[in-house]
């Protein structure tokens, strides 16, 4: 055996259930280790079996409790690399700290390129990643960084779907490209919102670019956090004629209160998410979608040295 061949998938206790899956996908078991924490809260980590010349793909979307996902990503990847890995790959689903990617105030941090170098530091080799809030994070990092998107997954659900007189809505000018990319996979117009944000949770919409009236809105973004932007955007576009009749999604389900309840507007039909972050309530709209044959097919593709982007087909 090379150094190298054998692939083992290790996991955080962000989201075991995705992890699980994409063992499954792989036909393999999840290593054996132990994540615990000492009585004063501390993080620790146990590996009960050799990675000694292997291939390691942690799975662990750095989602709420941000702080202790994060942490115990860390500390994987440290016990791997003082266990003598021969690489070290960070899946990470859901980046968290990814909207703080620029100052957008004086004496602001840029947390997105610290939590780089905090994995780079550690000793990540890798990172693979899904629809992270702003791509030129790639960027922050000195290693390579697989930047998937889920776009195709839920591109595919929509498209067996009834699409009759649908149009699909950009909710800022951030996501034109997707929305983009969207709609001429989905051979449908595109429209755009254009909004001007307050603080770090408010934001209002200024503009509505794009024939809305009589069409049935499909509201895609990367993740869906307090749900103001999408709450606000429903607005928007039923003062200009829009049908009641919204279908909202994301790659990310963040949900943070009063998310749920403003996803409750009578004229949302769905809401599409996947399961980056695993979901704690469910309204009876929401639909989950998996990303585990994707990150499967990733890993897959990174241990046997082929291409990743051939995985997209948007």
């Amino acid at each position: 055996m090379r150094v190298g061949d054998q692939l083992k998938l290790f996991c955080g206790t962000a989201n075991p259930e995705l992890a699980q899956e994409v063992a499954d996908y792989l036909g393999m078991k999840l290593a054996s280790g132990t994540v615990s924490k000492f009585p004063d809260g501390e993080t620790r980590i146990q590996l009960d079996e050799s990675v000694r010349g292997a291939d390691c793909f942690i799975i662990q979307s750095t989602c709420a409790p941000v702080n202790e996902s994060l942490m115990e990503l860390l500390v994987l990847i440290d016990a791997l690399r003082r266990a003598s890995a021969w690489r070290i790959n960070a899946v990470i689903p859901y980046f968290g700290y990814a909207r703080q990617d620029k100052k957008v105030q004086a004496r602001e941090p840029i947390t997105a390129k610290l939590v780089a170098n905090l994995l780079e530091t550690a000793g990540a080799d890798r990172v693979i990643t899904i629809d992270l809030h702003a791509g030129q994070i790639q960027g922050f990092f000195d290693v390579p960084v697989d930047h998937l998107t889920a776009l195709d997954i839920l591109g595919e659900h929509l498209k067996n779907t009834d699409l009759t007189d649908s149009v699909v809505v950009s909710p800022d000018v951030g996501r034109a490209t997707e929305a983009r990319r969207l709609a001429n996979y989905l051979n449908l117009p595109l429209g755009m919102l254009y909004k001007r944000r307050n603080s770090p949770t408010d934001t209002e919409v200024t503009h509505v670019i794009g024939d809305v009236k009589g069409k049935r809105p499909i509201m895609l973004d990367d993740m869906i956090s307090t749900a103001g932007t999408m709450r606000r955007g429903i607005d928007a576009l039923l003062k200009l004629g829009a049908v009641p009749d919204v279908r909202v999604g994301a790659t990310h389900a963040v949900f943070t209160p009063p998310a749920l309840e403003r996803l409750t507007h009578e004229a949302i039909s769905e809401i599409i998410v996947t399961n980056t972050i695993p979901l704690a309530e469910n309204n009876g709209k929401i639909e989950v979608l998996s990303v585990a044959p994707l990150l499967a097919k990733a890993i897959r593709n990174v241990h046997d040295s082929a291409s990743v982007s051939s995985l997209f087909t948007t």
